[in-house]
Parts: C-alpha cells; sequence; structure tokens
C-alpha cells in the first residue's frame, strides 16, 4: 500500500536561491509543484555573462526557467528578483506573493551564498566575506521567516516553514567557518522559532544536506568528491536535489503535522548521532 502525501493541493509556496539549473532550489520549487502547489520563487537577477557553461549551453534563463517548469506541471509560478538579505526586498517579496495569489502556507529558506572564497582558515578569512555568509544564509533566513511568520500568524491556519541548512553547521569542518557558524544558526534559528510558533500551528523544520550533485561541487574535482565519499558516506554515492526536495515536500506536507523544531540530515549516512 503507497502512502500518499496530502495538504499540498492548492497551496502557495515560496521557495529562495530557486534560480541555478544544478541547485536544490529548483528540485524544491519542482517537486512542490509537482505535489500541487503554486510556487514564488526568488532568484538573484544573476547577469547571464557569469552563468555557468552547462546554463550557457541549455538557454538557462535563471528564474524564469525554473517558472517554466512549474508551469508545465499546470501549477502557477511567480518568478521574483530577490535579495534576501534585505529587509527591504523581503518585504517587497511579501506584497508581490499577497499581491498574486492572496496568501502563504509553505516558505523554504534556502538561498544562500556562493561558496569559494570562504574556503579560508578563520586566521585569513577577509571580513567581508564572513559579513557576506551571514548575511545570507543566516539574515537572510531571519528577514524571510520574520515577514512571512507574521502573515502566518495573520492568516490562523497554520503552515510550514522549512530551513535549509546542511550538515556542515554539524561538522564545523577546517576552511569552512562563515558557512559552517552560518548554517549552526539556522539550525538554531529553527529551534527557537519552532517553539515560539508551534501554538499557531506552523511547524518549523530544518533540513541539512549532505554531499549532493549541484552545481556547488564543481570546485572540487571528481576524483575527489569521489574519494571523499568513499571515506565518510555509509551509501557510498552522493546524493541529488530530488531527494532533498522530496524530503521538503513530505515536512510540507500533513503527514508530517507532528514534526517541529527538527533539523533532518539527508547526508547518505554520514552523520548518524547528530
Amino acid at each position: 500500500m503507497s502512502v500518499e502525501l496530502t495538504g499540498l493541493a492548492d497551496r502557495i509556496a515560496v521557495v529562495s536561491g530557486a534560480g541555478r539549473m544544478r541547485s536544490i532550489g529548483r528540485a524544491i520549487a519542482v517537486e512542490l509543484a509537482r505535489a500541487g502547489c503554486d510556487v514564488v520563487l526568488t532568484g538573484t537577477g544573476r547577469d547571464p555573462d557569469r552563468y555557468p557553461d552547462d546554463e550557457k549551453a541549455a538557454g538557462w534563463r535563471d528564474v524564469d526557467s525554473v517558472a517554466d517548469e512549474v508551469r508545465a506541471l499546470g501549477r502557477r509560478a511567480l518568478p521574483v528578483i530577490c535579495d534576501v538579505a534585505s529587509p527591504e526586498g523581503v518585504e517587497e517579496l511579501l506584497t508581490a506573493t499577497l499581491a498574486e495569489f492572496g496568501r502563504v502556507d509553505v516558505v523554504v529558506n534556502n538561498a544562500a551564498a556562493s561558496r569559494g572564497a570562504d574556503r579560508v582558515p578563520v586566521t585569513e578569512l577577509d571580513i567581508g566575506i564572513w559579513d557576506q555568509a551571514i548575511a545570507v544564509n543566516l539574515r537572510g533566513t531571519f528577514l524571510m521567516s520574520r515577514a512571512f511568520g507574521r502573515r502566518l500568524i495573520e492568516q490562523d491556519q497554520g503552515g510550514s516553514i522549512i530551513n535549509i541548512s546542511s550538515i556542515g553547521g554539524k561538522l564545523s569542518g577546517p576552511r569552512t567557518a562563515a558557512y559552517s557558524a552560518s548554517k549552526a544558526g539556522v539550525q538554531s534559528l529553527t529551534s527557537s522559532m519552532a517553539k515560539e510558533l508551534g501554538s499557531h500551528g506552523i511547524r518549523v523544520n530544518a533540513v541539512c544536506p549532505g554531499v549532493t550533485d549541484t552545481g556547488r561541487l564543481d570546485d572540487w574535482s571528481p576524483d575527489a568528491w569521489a574519494a571523499y565519499v568513499t571515506a565518510n558516506l555509509p551509501l557510498g554515492r552522493v546524493g541529488t536535489a530530488q531527494e532533498v526536495a522530496s524530503t521538503v515536500v513530505f515536512l510540507a506536507s500533513d503527514q508530517a503535522a507532528w514534526i517541529t523544531g527538527q533539523s533532518w540530515n539527508v547526508d547518505g549516512g554520514q552523520l548518524t548521532v547528530r
């Protein structure tokens, strides 16, 4: 007997950071649409000249391409350029969402700062790079949760906020201080919000992906990633964006109605007790 997820038909979902072709955000937006949601999806308005080669070859159009995928599934889509680290930008996103759809039911805080220049020892970490990681990953999650959480309370019909963190926030490895600190902060924020919003029927959870096949793996060679996976992941392979997205869809569904305040690892078994 199969279990059908319920509670997502005709719901309004907001997914930040959904514009990249090989990304968790894109997969989340598409899978929520497949589950029956209309989707608001945000991107940063990247310069097409800076798209990676695979996006250029595919004629990728950032959030507009993802919006087309949502519409192809028979759902409505609203692509919005938004800086989630900006209070004004987040309020404008909320206003646009309500103008288009009248309500919100699911909020997925997925937007994250690009990695690269932050992968250095703390003693060599540029303050601006540190600030950028905290601004997007943690401040952005806070601003989105504050604005959309207020609206969920006003609606008085419950809802779900799902924050995309990382096992990096639990591992806190070397040369990842800014990223790890921001993602650990997201997990702590998730716990506090769950305790504050539970009385309103609003559930708040975090998903903590491990090594996932997205554009973020491009900074290492395939051989280096293969060696890392062999040494650290009991299931012996990287995960897919769709597998992370499936966890998000479940957490947003009725079947997860008694789950809140959790930070779930989706990581092939790399972490088993945290």
